[in-house]
């Protein structure tokens, strides 16, 4: 069975990614031509690519990195949550994306964004970072809007018409996982 991570990529406090990164672990669940597993980046608390480790901190480093690519390798694809800021992917998931090359080849991913225009210019964004990590990423994609997909910016009260685009979402992502399982 195939393997799809859906990836929380934000890691502020007070996130409203993580309600959406629910829902859409949620929806996935109702599946079953998939395993799926939310995957919250917050959880590996992975350091600035390049930045100084204190000796003493070096193991404990190496650890957290190590287990963030043996996660990542272990999915046949990808569904990656993930806010806008700056017109662009937060920097905390292209951070964690940059530890990444082997583990993300020739596999397959999706996307879910949520912002004030729906994420769609951090998809953009994600699209050409995986596109060098060689990951193929589908066109269907959901656009959560802070305006009208959240009560008060904050409290995730998603449109039902959004459930249409999650399930062709997702049956692109099984789709071209498998596809590109047969190729590793």
């Amino acid at each position: 069975m195939l393997k799809i991570g859906i990836v929380l990529g934000s890691v502020r406090e007070g996130r409203n990614g993580e309600a959406v990164a629910n829902w859409v672990y949620d929806f996935a669940q109702k599946r079953s031509d998939a395993e799926y597993e939310l995957v919250d980046l917050k959880a590996y608390n992975l350091p600035l690519l390049g930045s100084a480790v204190p000796e003493e901190s070096q193991a404990q480093v190496n650890e957290v990195i190590a287990a963030w690519k043996e996660k990542i390798a272990s999915f046949d694809g990808f569904i990656f949550v993930a806010p806008e800021y700056n017109h662009a992917v937060g920097g905390a998931l292209k951070n964690a994306l940059d530890y990444l090359n082997p583990e993300l080849n020739n596999k397959a991913a999706g996307f879910v964004g949520y912002g004030s225009l729906g994420g769609v210019r951090a998809h953009e964004n994600l699209r050409l970072i995986l596109g060098e990590l060689q990951v193929a990423d589908v066109r269907t994609a959901l656009t959560f809007s802070l305006m009208s997909d959240f009560e008060n910016f904050s409290v995730f009260k998603p449109a039902d018409y959004h459930e249409n685009n999650a399930t062709e979402l997702f049956d692109q992502v099984v789709k071209w996982s498998g596809a590109l399982k047969t190729i590793r």
